[in-house]
Parts: structure tokens; C-alpha cells; sequence
């Protein structure tokens, strides 16, 4: 598989980690999973990112599954979450995930980071300590790691880094940040950078009109994704609006805190795709309640779009 650079652009999927009801990891899962996100069109997939529940495996378990997705991708770049508290952690699963044929990997800050200078200086170490030659992604998500990146921080980065080609923007509200990388860049300030959103595709549909090359959420439809990002290319605008808005009640319900990934996998669980909604302890459990109303989301979202459309669950076979 090629190496990711500063062109990617177009839909990368988040992909949850499945697993069993008990707790293993479902490869199973994992394979329909992916071939899933292969047929619908995406460009990419993102696997052991923060709704991946990456925190909960172990070293061992984390390569499981990096290299099952790696593995099973043939038409897909892969880009492995390698965000850990050490860095010899960090460099293993990069090395292993890309010598398997991954794209590229992405990291995290950590949570203790506070001045620019100490964010600067962490990601100078990560990717000394990942190598020169693995291309990477930057990811800003200050609402879920505390880590808040000014628009000056994240150029110094990139431009220190030449192996840095991706910035996983998470920022919220964060349209302005987008349009001041993009005015760097017209200056002549910031090099190239491939910029993919986040969010749950919350804001998706200005994000692209602000400069965005695409996705990178975990929407329980990355073909309402895929749809809006080249809606929004092609200068569909009113198209490219109108079907998001139709799927913004169900993005907005799986965007709350905890519960979010639990709506997730139960959606991608009535469409056959994974065989159990479970989360690995600590986490979040779907109230039957909550089952109902994810049902009405979708069948109101069917009426614009039949792909929502969805059958009473049934688990997924094999």
C-alpha cells in the first residue's frame, strides 16, 4: 500500500473496535468491517483512534488489531492510532503496523501538554522517536484531550516536521482555524497539509466549504460522509445541505459523551456489519429507551435517505 501524503483527501473512516459481548476481539467483525468500508467507497480507514477504545488493549492486543485491519484492507490506506504514554510503545506498533503496510499513523497529544512550547517539543520527540520515514497525522481534539492548538502552533509542527502530511481536525467551533491554515498556506507560510475533519461529521458541511479535503469521523453511514464530501467538491452545495441535514439529527445523537460509540456500534450492528454493540469494560451500555429513540432517528432519516432504512436487528453471521 502507498505511503500517505500531504494530497490524501476524500473519506477515512474511524473504525470501532468490535468485540464480543464478552469482551474478545471480534476479528470476524473486524473483516466485514472493513470490506464494508471498502465497498461503500472510502479512501481510508483510521483504526485504534480515541472510539477505536485503543486505552483498553493491551501492547499485544492493539497490534491484533491494527494488522488484522492492515491485513484486510487491500484497496484502503490504513492509518493506525499509536498515540501511547511512552514513546518505545509508540515506535513498536508504528514500525509493525507500517512494515504490515499501513499508510501511516497518527497521533494524539497527551493530556499534561499546556504551553506551546511543550506541545511543540512532544511532537519534535514523537516523530524523532517513530523515524523520518513513517508519515504521520497530527490530531486536534481539544474537547476530549485538553489540549488546545493555536493555528501557529500546528504550522510550526508541520513545518518541522516533514514526514507530518495530515492534520485530523477536531476542533469545535474550529471553521476559522481551517481558513487560517489555508491563508498560511496562501502566504507561503505553511507547506502543503492534507486536512481531514472529525466530529462525527458535526460540522461537516462547512468545514468542506472552508477548505477541508474530506472526512475522518465515525459515523454510523460513511456513505452520508462520502456523499457530502463530493457533493460539496462537485459545488453541490444545496445537495450537499440537504442530505446532510437530513442525516444531522442521528450525527448530533451520536455525539454525546460516552453514549456516543454505543450508538454506533448498535447502528452498525442492525446493519449486519458487526455482530455485538459491546463496548470493552469500563463503558457505556445502550438503554433499551435509548434503542427506541436511535430507531425513530433512522426511520426519519429513511425518509430522505433509504439507506437508513434498516431491518429489526438481527445479529451478524459468521
Amino acid at each position: 500500500m502507498t505511503k500517505l501524503t500531504a494530497q490524501a483527501a476524500g473519506t477515512f473512516a474511524i473504525a470501532p473496535t468490535p468485540f464480543h459481548d464478552d469482551g474478545r476481539i471480534d476479528e470476524a467483525s473486524i473483516d466485514r468491517l472493513t470490506d464494508f468500508y471498502t465497498d461503500v467507497g472510502c479512501d481510508g480507514v483510521t483504526v485504534l483512534g480515541i472510539l477505536g477504545e485503543a486505552p483498553k488493549l493491551d501492547a499485544a492486543e492493539a497490534e491484533q488489531v491494527a494488522l488484522r485491519f492492515v491485513k484486510r484492507a487491500k484497496k484502503l490506506q490504513v492509518i493506525v492510532g499509536v498515540s501511547a504514554p511512552g514513546f518505545a510503545t509508540m515506535r513498536s506498533l508504528a514500525k509493525k503496523s507500517m512494515d504490515a503496510g499501513a499508510a501511516g499513523v497518527m497521533i494524539a497529544p497527551p493530556p499534561h501538554l499546556r504551553t506551546d512550547d511543550q506541545i511543540i517539543s512532544y511532537f519534535k520527540q514523537a516523530q524523532e522517536a517513530i523515524g523520518d520515514d513513517i508519515p504521520w497525522v497530527l490530531q486536534d481534539y481539544p474537547l476530549t484531550l485538553t489540549v488546545v492548538f493555536t493555528p501557529a502552533v500546528i504550522r510550526k509542527i508541520v513545518m518541522d516536521s516533514p514526514s507530518c502530511v495530515m492534520l485530523k481536525h477536531e476542533d469545535w467551533p474550529g471553521l476559522e482555524k481551517i481558513s487560517t491554515l489555508r491563508n498560511f498556506q496562501k502566504d507561503g507560510s505553511l507547506r502543503p497539509l492534507s486536512i481531514l475533519v472529525g466530529n462525527g461529521g458535526l460540522f461537516l458541511d462547512f468545514e468542506m466549504e472552508r477548505g477541508a479535503d474530506g472526512a475522518m469521523t465515525g459515523y454510523a453511514f460513511p456513505e452520508l460522509l462520502i456523499d457530502v464530501v463530493n457533493l460539496s467538491k462537485a459545488g453541490k452545495r444545496d445537495a450537499a445541505h440537504d442530505l446532510f441535514d437530513a442525516h444531522l439529527p442521528l450525527i448530533r445523537y451520536e455525539q454525546q459523551p460516552g453514549v456516543g460509540l454505543t450508538v454506533r456500534k448498535y447502528v452498525l450492528q442492525k446493519r449486519g456489519i458487526i455482530s455485538s454493540s459491546a463496548q470493552r469494560k469500563p463503558g457505556a451500555v445502550i438503554t433499551p429507551q435509548a434503542r427506541a429513540e436511535v430507531d425513530y432517528l433512522l426511520s426519519r432519516v429513511a425518509r430522505v435517505d433509504r439507506r437508513a432504512n434498516l431491518q429489526p436487528q438481527s445479529s451478524a453471521a459468521g
